[in-house]
């Protein structure tokens, strides 16, 4: 005992703030100069968790591990070196109080002032100049300008604007918790301005943080844009690294009234095929009437090359049944399943992805690593997990739906009829699931392109059939339709309890119905597939993003419809959506 009180004594002569604490966390001995670090007159008998917040075992770890815990008190910094004062585990613990106030406000000031840029572009600028009327012009693009300054000014930022649309602005990262806290009110400003159009003004903003040099960090800010534009615009993507936040998104995508991207995307895909010995088309596992339609559509663009293409699918949803059975009937389609595809591709093979760009998502994810020549064809908004470096890709959120962007890209391929029977019914089935008959996500490129598929033969009478169900699938819906529940502010949620295979299907269907029900803003439908994970579908009629609720969930899709996939139950599911939603029972 007295050599251990020896020992106490010889540490305590270290002329910083210094205690010592017995196992079970008690303090039981302490220096002069640990009032520099506590207020109070002793401190020996005192629980070092009620003094520091820092539990003992913690603290025993920390000595282990040669870790240091932080401390702040009385307005200073200590960084805790604790170690043991035995060669037993559980000997008496020496705790050095270091002061390193400076060196953490040093490191502050280092963060705060980190440069940040934010890489800004007005959405669709061309389109919205030119419809505001030549009077208004330069009146909207002063107003812009003004606006995005005056928001730049507010951090003593650097904006720089590049062309008439793009705008570079450099600041300093202490200011960007209050962008976020501020939830990016710049969006909200540009969006309140009167345009004279038939579309408000938006911005889609893209911030880099955290780079390791400048030029990282406006690499972070490019690919954040891209994100932001990809998605549809009107909100801002923070990048720091790895991690990316999404901020707004309070617009439906704009369509643009300009095609000619379809036209080079035509042509440059043409190209591809006729330099291509082999080609594998795929879409999502589980392919709906969308991903089999665009699938149909680029087979008919390749035969217009004299090619013959193999369509991947693997397992398919009952609603396409019907459809794949016509056209497995018919012989003119090369249906082969994931495994055949990755013993028969190449590397100088060509790759067509449809109806979705994100690699977790494909019906065979090792044709994109044995395919050096990749094309993406998408509708959805752009997610951070997507299908890196391809040779093309076509992503336009605006569009209803993939089979709305094939049927462009077949348009200028010929000005003759090239699209067998099938084919135009099934991107027309595909465009009216997609748009929910027509009614939601549809523009006039839509109507143009569903008139091109009737005069190439497409019989909505066929299509129709397509979306027979069986009764008992119709009695389903009637249980869960009687059984939702719709809160005051417009949230509808019901639950779909058996397990189906195409619960995914009978959810989506189920989201579309509660919204023609009157006061319903959004809807929620939660079932559970026969490989026993939970599906959510969502939609809502614009007032409610339901892409991001739904990207918490690990999913994603546009502002109205989006649908996600979660291994937690069918209760579990509808609690986090009502507490996302704000509703209570």
């Amino acid at each position: 005992m007295s050599q251990v009180k020896q020992e106490n004594n010889i540490n305590l002569c270290i002329p910083l703030p210094l205690c010592v604490i017995n196992n079970q966390g008690k303090v039981i001995d302490a220096n002069e100069h640990i009032g520099d670090v506590f207020i109070y007159d002793a401190i020996v008998d005192a629980d070092i968790f009620t003094l520091t917040g820092i539990k003992a075992t913690d603290l025993y770890t920390a000595a282990e591990e040669d870790t240091h815990p932080l401390l702040k008190r009385n307005e200073k910094v200590f960084r805790l070196i604790a170690y043991l004062m035995g060669d037993e585990p559980d000997s008496n613990l020496g705790i050095i109080f270091n002061d390193v106030t400076g060196m953490e406000e040093l490191k502050d000031r280092y963060n705060s002032e980190k440069p940040c840029v934010a890489k800004i572009q007005v959405d669709n600028y061309d389109q919205l100049i030119d419809s505001s009327g030549p009077a208004p012009k330069l009146g909207l693009s002063s107003q812009i300008d003004q606006t995005i300054r005056k928001w730049a000014a507010k951090m003593s930022a650097s904006a720089a604007r590049i062309k008439g649309s793009n705008y570079v602005v450099w600041f300093e990262q202490q200011y960007l918790e209050k962008l976020i806290a501020a939830k990016f009110d710049l969006l909200d400003e540009v969006r309140a301005l009167e345009t004279g159009a038939d579309f408000p003004a938006s911005l889609s903003i893209g911030i880099g943080v955290g780079g390791r040099t400048l030029t990282q960090t406006e690499e972070y800010a490019d690919a954040a844009l891209d994100l932001a534009l990809g998605r549809g615009g009107d909100q801002a993507v923070v990048k720091r690294n790895i991690k990316i936040e999404y901020y707004g998104g309070k617009l439906q995508t704009v369509e643009k009234s300009n095609k000619g991207k379809s036209r080079i995307v035509g042509h440059a895909l043409k190209q591809l095929i006729d330099q291509s010995k082999k080609i594998f088309i795929m879409g999502h596992r589980y392919p709906d009437m969308d991903s089999f339609g665009a699938s149909l559509g680029i087979m008919r663009l390749c035969c217009l090359s004299d090619k013959e293409p193999f369509i991947v699918i693997d397992e398919f949803n009952e609603s396409l049944q019907a459809i794949y059975k016509q056209a497995k009937e018919s012989d003119n389609y090369k249906f082969i399943t994931s495994e055949k595809a990755v013993t028969m591709a190449e590397p100088e093979d060509l790759l067509i992805v449809v109806d979705t760009h994100r690699p977790s998502l494909v019906q065979c994810r090792q044709l994109l690593d044995i395919c050096e020549r990749i094309v993406v064809i998408d509708h959805h908004r752009k997610v951070e997990e997507f299908i890196e470096n391809p040779v093309l890709a076509y992503m336009e959120s605006y569009a209803s739906s993939t089979s709305e962007l094939v049927a462009e890209i077949l348009q200028y391929m010929t000005s003759k009829k090239v699209l067998l029977r099938l084919e135009a019914e099934a991107l027309l089935a595909g465009m009216t699931v997609d748009t929910n008959g027509f009614a939601v996500k549809t523009g006039v490129r839509t109507f143009e392109a569903a008139a091109w598929l009737r005069r190439q033969g497409a019989d909505p009478t066929e299509v129709k059939r397509f979306f027979q169900e069986d009764f008992y699938n119709i009695k389903l819906k009637a249980m869960a339709i009687s059984s939702a529940d719709i809160y005051d502010n417009g949230v509808a949620i019901t639950t779909c309890q058996q397990v189906m295979p195409d619960a995914q299907l009978l959810c989506a269907q189920l989201a579309d119905l509660l919204l023609t029900v009157k006061g319903v803003k959004a809807s929620f439908v939660v079932g559970r597939n026969d490989e026993m994970k939970t599906v959510i579908s969502a939609r809502s009629l614009g007032a409610v993003n339901v892409q991001v609720i739904m990207e918490k969930f690990g999913g994603g899709g546009h502002l109205t419809t989006a649908a996600a996939q979660v291994e937690t139950s069918i209760d579990e599911t509808v609690s986090k959506i009502m507490e996302i939603m704000e509703v209570n029972k």
